[in-house]
């Protein structure tokens, strides 16, 4: 795929998804993060399901260290694997405290040292939470990257390298989350939605389907 069809692929996603963003819900980058984090093998609608709950009554890592490990996964436990990202949460928010004087830091390697959050869940938060041009490869974009010829790798490491180095700069701080939109409702994994997909003639995906 050569720089001109990226560009207008991007461009068509763009016009579509007018608003790209998380369908995480928070108010604060600590509220991300802990969102992030809960995300983990779990839907969005999932986790906002629990942190409507949690936010109102703990939203800082003091009030988070406050409630305890006990009292966390009683607000969590509706979530996956919710024992290991409880423990992980109630280290996370110490090291915040020792560390970073309660705030969440805002470069990859600080991030990365925090319990429970890998290259992944740091690449989102500096994207969502402080406007880095940064692409987290979840399952949607790894499939979406790889079917659509964008930036085919065999791991997520290695597309997500492909397209740091290929999107147009005018689309890379957006482009994570147009992919992650155009996966989740248009790219889907069981059976694309091809007819109704407004970048279907520029995709190189040789199994389109035919009808909805």
């Amino acid at each position: 795929m050569n720089a001109s069809k990226r560009l207008a692929i991007f461009d068509r996603l763009a016009e579509a998804i007018p608003e790209p963003t998380t369908e995480l819900q928070y108010r604060t980058p600590f509220e991300l993060l802990v969102a992030v984090v809960l995300s983990a093998q779990a839907t969005d609608k999932g986790v906002n399901k629990a942190t409507a709950k949690l936010f109102p009554v703990a939203n800082t890592p003091e009030a988070i260290l406050a409630l305890g490990l006990d009292g966390l996964k009683a607000y969590i436990k509706t979530i996956g694997l919710f024992n290991t990202k409880a423990a992980n949460i109630i280290a996370l928010c110490r090291q915040l405290l020792d560390l970073h004087h309660g705030e969440v830091p805002t470069t990859r390697e600080a991030l990365e040292a925090l319990p429970g959050v890998g290259r992944k869940t740091a690449n989102v938060i500096l994207n969502t939470a402080f406007g880095h041009a940064t692409i987290a490869v979840d399952t949607h974009i790894f499939r979406v990257a790889n079917r659509t010829g964008l930036a085919p790798g065999k791991n997520v490491r290695e597309v997500e390298q492909k397209l740091d180095k290929w999107t147009p700069g005018k689309h890379k701080k957006d482009a994570h989350h147009l992919l992650i939109l155009h996966g989740r409702y248009t790219c889907t994994a069981r059976k694309p939605k091809c007819p109704i997909c407004v970048i279907e003639d520029l995709c190189e995906y040789r199994d389109k389907t035919a009808s909805l």
